[in-house]
């Protein structure tokens, strides 16, 4: 198995595509801790992977925006484990919300702190600890597709991703050197519970932005995160490796291109 007693820290595995990370972590040997923004919200997160038959994960609560609450994660890491080796940074605040014009400082600025502040503080947590350690260790941010090809109504979203976009190339150049890879997976869609609340004409639109026909699974995401995070990637840093299904290499769906 890839993982065998590696320590590896998924954050945002309450539901959906971390779970779904977390779950193949485990499926190869790795030792996880399973974050989530709250208690509760992380309980759901490890009652579904026992669902799935895991077990030998650490249920971690933190908001990833809070300095405090993040420290306090990586003590518990410490205590428990000694070290980590890869780093999943999927935590996300999708910023479904209001138009430009109406958006409230606010609010850009919560799901700022959470998508590229928040991975900026867990990141620095995580390095501090491999740094200490002689196999060093791997990050994986989680960033998307729409840092390239913007959506609408999703500016601080939009602009979120972007910077993580440059945050990777930057910790990637910094970090290189010292013994620690960084890159990215971009997502397009991904089939999670909020496609369970639309309807079947609306997915199938969606479905032909998609040349290869179809969203990916969180298993997809979590397979892509998996390689880059494995010796098989151990030459390759500061990338974006965008799965998408094609949807970021076609100009115009084939509904519209005519």
């Amino acid at each position: 198995m890839r993982f065998q007693d590696k320590v590896v820290l998924v954050t945002g595995a309450s539901r959906n595509t971390g779970v779904s990370i977390a779950a193949l972590f485990l499926r190869e040997g790795a030792r996880v801790g399973v974050n989530g923004s709250t208690p509760e919200s992380t309980a759901r997160g490890g009652e579904t992977l026992r669902g799935m038959g895991y077990d030998g994960f650490l249920e971690l609560p933190a908001d990833i925006g809070d300095t405090g609450q993040v420290r306090a994660m990586f003590d518990k890491i410490r205590e428990v484990y000694g070290r980590i080796d890869i780093l999943v940074n999927n935590a996300c605040n999708q910023g479904i919300g209001p138009a430009f014009e109406e958006m409230e400082p606010d609010y850009f600025l919560s799901v700022v702190r959470t998508n590229l502040l928040g991975t900026f503080q867990v990141s620095q947590e995580a390095v501090k600890m491999m740094l200490r350690q002689e196999s060093r260790g791997v990050i994986v941010n989680l960033g998307s597709n729409v840092s390239m090809r913007a959506i609408r109504n999703r500016t601080a979203y939009v602009s979120s991703k972007g910077g993580l976009d440059a945050l990777t190339r930057s910790m990637a150049v910094d970090l290189g050197p010292k013994g620690i890879r960084v890159n990215m997976v971009a997502p397009g869609y991904i089939f999670t519970d909020r496609w369970e609340r639309i309807s079947e004409g609306t997915r199938a639109r969606r479905r032909l932005n998609c040349p290869l026909g179809a969203e990916a699974s969180g298993d997809d995401i979590a397979q892509a995160v998996a390689f880059l995070a494995s010796d098989a990637a151990r030459n390759i840093g500061g990338e974006r490796l965008v799965v998408d299904a094609g949807c970021s290499a076609q100009h115009m769906p084939v509904d519209t291109d005519l």
